[in-house]
This record gives structure tokens, C-alpha cells and sequence, in this order.
């Protein structure tokens, strides 16, 4: 296998990780009310309410509140939906530089930027909404995590570019 086709590879190997994460990301908001019913029970039969108690009344009062919404304003929880759906549309884009990762950098550049804005996003509407300090940290290190794959796949992207510069790239569908 060649240079160029084993960092081809690579850069796909990365991509596909961070699209499955993506998927899985944006599919459990679909179903907030039962995952946290769920979640409620696992930890109960972990004893998690005597190891953490601040974790279990958290979980408890969010499954509350997902409770009440879902029997008194479903509406609400359309919100999550459209969160899913966002997740799935993001994942999609990313055939661009699957396709081709030169030309579609652009996309790894975007997400990149959109990973770096959880934080903010986090340390400001968190307080607002009354989220636990502990639990922002849990939201801001989806953008930590999620810009690490990224990362490693626009420095393999640049070498990528830097092989074919001075001619015409294949595109790599």
C-alpha cells in the first residue's frame, strides 16, 4: 500500500469513528424519557445513591422533569428531537471529506470550531439553566473529546494535501 493510500485510510478510519460517535450522540435523544428511567434503575441496583448522592438526585430530579414534560407538555421534548436530528445532518457532511479530504477540510475545520463553542455554550446557559457545575464539565468534554479525532484527522489531511501539491488530486470516492 502506498503512502498516500495508507493515510487515505487513516483519515477514513478517524472519520468513520468520530460519524459513529456523531450517530450514537444524536440517536439517544431520542428516547431522553425512557433512557433516564432506565438509567435511574441501573444506578439505584449499583448503589449509586449511597456512593454519589449528588450524581443520584441529579438523575432523579431531571427524570422528573422529563416525566412531567412528557405527560404534561410533550411539545418540550421536540427540542431533543430536533438536537437528534442535528447530530445526524452534522454526521452526513462528513461524506464530504470522506470523499475527499482535501478539498472538504473545510468540514473538519467547521466541526473543530463548533467543538471549541461547547464550552462557552456550557459555561454560560449552564449557570442559567440552574446545571450543576459538575455537569457542564460532562457537556464541555464532549467538545474536548470530539475535537481530538478531529484534530488528528486535519493534521492528516494537510500531510495528505502536501503529497499531491503541485498536481491534480483523484477524487477518492
Amino acid at each position: 500500500m502506498s503512502d498516500r493510500a495508507a493515510l487515505v485510510k487513516g483519515i477514513r478510519v478517524w472519520l468513520v469513528l468520530f460519524v459513529v460517535c456523531l450517530v450514537i450522540s444524536g440517536a439517544t435523544a431520542f428516547p431522553l424519557v425512557h433512557e433516564l428511567r432506565w438509567t435511574e434503575e441501573l444506578f439505584r441496583h449499583l448503589s449509586v445513591p449511597e456512593r454519589l448522592p449528588g450524581l443520584m438526585e441529579w438523575i432523579e430530579r431531571v427524570r422528573r422533569g422529563l416525566d412531567t414534560a412528557d405527560a404534561d407538555y410533550p411539545f418540550l421534548l421536540y427540542g431533543t428531537d430536533w438536537l437528534a436530528f442535528a447530530h445526524l445532518v452534522i454526521a452526513v457532511a462528513f461524506w464530504g471529506p470522506y470523499r475527499d479530504p482535501v478539498r472538504n477540510i473545510w468540514v473538519v475545520e467547521f466541526s473543530m470550531i463548533a467543538c471549541a463553542g461547547i464550552i462557552p455554550l456550557a459555561l454560560v446557559c449552564g449557570p442559567l439553566r440552574g446545571i450543576p457545575f459538575w455537569w457542564s464539565v460532562i457537556d464541555m468534554s464532549f467538545g474536548v473529546f470530539g475535537v481530538i479525532p478531529l484534530y488528528v484527522v486535519r493534521k492528516k489531511i494537510k500531510r495528505l494535501e502536501a503529497m499531491t501539491a503541485g498536481r491534480p488530486a483523484p477524487a477518492l470516492a
